[in-house]
């Protein structure tokens, strides 16, 4: 009787980062890997390999080489599309940091409460608010500054839609307050005495675009935003 004896099925591959050319290292405490597409020859070693010392009496179907190859490529490619997707994104970074260096020196509207007292083009002190009420109301405007003092408070009608509110500087004594940041709040009733929500914007200038933020950051009368929170930008009119 012949002793025939089955070769033994290898159960496990050599690795697939060899200390070769081109393969994983250490440096200064950081590891490096190297990418699906640098190890694509060891991975058909690994298939050649597989091939050379299969079981004889039970070989391997053909077909799961042809699906381990067609895996290789697909996750190779999805690894390759990330890549891409990473260069869109840089490249909408710079797109967006262009367009935020469009409203430098520009006067716009944004969402906020606080704005700036500093010196108009005819070198007169002013604030401007921009408020919106969805119906009539009689409104209490409350000025504040930067302590949380009272500098200014009054009375003002409101018309349903938009409005401007410019403020001289000026207390309700007459008291010329000095340029810097004042907050205004806004309480308002209709006809029946009931509350109504006023909204506020604030006008101010883009002094200057921080592009090392990601979104880049406006900043106007010493605050700080993003180029979506702008709601129109104002023009200055042709005879000023």
């Amino acid at each position: 009787m012949v002793d025939v004896t089955t070769p033994t099925p290898i159960t496990s591959a050599p690795s697939a980062n060899p200390p070769a050319s081109g393969s994983g290292s250490s440096s200064g405490g950081k590891s490096t890997t190297t990418g699906l597409a640098d190890n694509f020859q060891t991975f058909l070693t690994l298939l050649t390999t597989q091939l050379k010392n299969q079981n004889p009496l039970d070989p391997l179907d053909t077909n799961q080489f042809t699906q381990q190859l067609v895996q290789f490529a697909q996750v190779e490619q999805q690894l390759k599309g990330n890549e891409q997707l990473t260069s869109l994104v840089n490249i909408e970074k710079a797109a967006q940091s262009t367009q935020a260096l469009v409203f430098v020196g520009a006067t716009v509207a944004v969402d906020g409460s606080t704005a700036q007292l500093v010196k108009d083009s005819a070198g007169k002190n002013s604030a401007t608010w921009n408020l919106n009420a969805p119906k009539d109301a009689s409104s209490v405007i409350t000025i504040t500054n930067s302590t949380g003092q009272t500098v200014y408070n009054g009375t003002f009608t409101l018309n349903s839609g938009n409005a401007s509110f410019v403020w001289d500087g000026k207390g309700n004594d007459g008291t010329q307050w000095p340029a810097g940041a004042y907050k205004m709040s806004v309480t308002a009733k209709d006809a029946n005495g009931q509350s109504v929500a006023v909204s506020t914007e604030i006008q101010g200038t883009v002094d200057s675009v921080d592009l090392t933020a990601t979104p880049a950051l406006l900043s106007i009368g010493g605050q700080s935003y993003t180029v979506d929170k702008i709601k129109r930008v104002v023009r200055p009119s042709a005879s000023s």
